[in-house]
């Protein structure tokens, strides 16, 4: 039976294009036919460092040879050392992490550790956003069109515009326990947060007695050109959570609670049987061992050459996100440019029915950045 005749066999949950790809190498994958394309969706900010990454290769190995899975009854050497990693990342006094294997499985985390510890059963959430698919993920997602068929949700949501300070004043009250953001919203359309939105939110969470929580699952792990997308603003949430780009395309997830926020969390409160999973705890080490300060400088120079590059296209507009995590706005359907693009050899996402998202490989070259932009010029002509 060939690839095609199995397909049948997978609910049909996603809208998958008709390709099937075998090999990756950098930022560049194959197809089954010998096709080669430069990637520049990156499993959807999932390939930081690039497919087959040898390093993070290496370092899942090495583990793969010694040890595969012993429960969370017992500690491991990459569960440790991973956790000290984002901790000393995450910066002042640190932060405590509860592993998962998912962005989903961080939200859920987080929603629970901000009722038990403030007490409160509310959350004040943004239109627009984007925070997974399991019930109380999406109970916070702001997106009526993905709920409706599941709802009702988790009690307690709450929905303001972003970058309406205004709203959110309104929103957060006695019985709010957590403000959810995303520092830039992915799949909600790559529009970030302004400066006195994410300044308001703090100051409105300490005030109230919440939580801030900060949704860093793709805008993480060096994608905006800083470790975290925080620290462009100088806004520390009390806890965020981090997924995608973590472990290079192995499943891995983490909530990280800062040290000075409010205890929620003992024994028995929560759990994830393949939490900091021994093989994908040692590669996440090798990956945040590589988001060095020379890697971030090329993020961000990539980033602007993208920017600069899209913006004299004909037929896009409004150029937008930071480092490499970008949207563009296109003249026709978002996704008849996929296609096209896709039948010149370049990857690419959307954010929405006119939006075209970027998210490359960290380590994507000048050169490639160059041909990217080369590629879908000839695909929106």
């Amino acid at each position: 039976m060939t690839t095609t005749d199995l397909r049948s066999s997978i609910l049909p949950t996603y809208g998958r294009y008709d390709l099937t790809l075998v090999r990756g190498e950098g930022s560049r994958v194959w197809d089954d036919a010998g096709t080669c394309y430069l990637d520049c969706i990156a499993g959807i900010a999932v390939i930081a460092l690039g497919h087959c990454n040898p390093v993070v290769k290496a370092a899942a190995e090495a583990q793969l040879a010694k040890l595969w899975h012993v429960s969370n009854l017992y500690w491991t050497e990459p569960m440790l050392q991973l956790a000290q990693k984002l901790s000393d990342r995450f910066g002042g006094a640190g932060a405590q992490v509860f592993y998962c294997n998912s962005g989903a499985e961080g939200t859920e985390a987080a929603l629970k550790y901000a009722r038990k510890a403030t007490g409160k059963p509310g959350f004040v959430a943004i239109e627009s956003s984007f925070h997974g698919r399991t019930f109380g993920a999406l109970s916070v997602t702001g997106q009526p069109a993905k709920r409706a068929a599941f709802e009702p949700g988790l009690p307690g949501a709450s929905f303001v515009e972003l970058n309406d300070t205004d709203a959110l004043a309104q929103a957060v009250g006695p019985d709010t326990g957590a403000i959810i953001l995303e520092p830039i919203q992915g799949e909600g359309g790559v529009n970030p947060v302004e400066q006195q939105f994410i300044e308001a939110a703090r100051e409105l969470a300490t005030a109230r007695g919440a939580l801030l929580l900060f949704d860093e699952v793709q805008t993480g792990v060096g994608r905006t050109g800083t470790f975290f997308a925080w620290e462009h603003h100088g806004v520390k949430p009390d806890a965020l959570w981090l997924a995608k780009g973590l472990a290079n395309g192995l499943p891995i997830g983490c909530l990280l609670v800062a040290n000075e926020a409010a205890r929620g969390f003992e024994p028995g409160d929560h759990a994830s049987t393949f939490g900091g999973n021994p093989v994908a705890a040692a590669a996440a080490c090798a990956v945040v061992d590589a988001i060095d300060d020379a890697l971030l400088a090329h993020v961000r120079a990539m980033g602007h050459r993208f920017t600069s590059g899209l913006r004299a296209i004909p037929g896009i507009s409004n150029v937008r996100g930071r480092g490499l995590m970008l949207a563009c706005d296109v003249e026709q359907p978002a996704g008849n440019v996929v296609v096209a693009a896709m039948a010149k050899g370049l990857l690419l996402g959307t954010a929405g029915s006119g939006s075209l998202r970027l998210t490359p490989p960290l380590t994507i070259s000048a050169d490639e950045v160059d041909e990217a932009i080369r590629l879908l010029g000839e695909a929106v002509a």
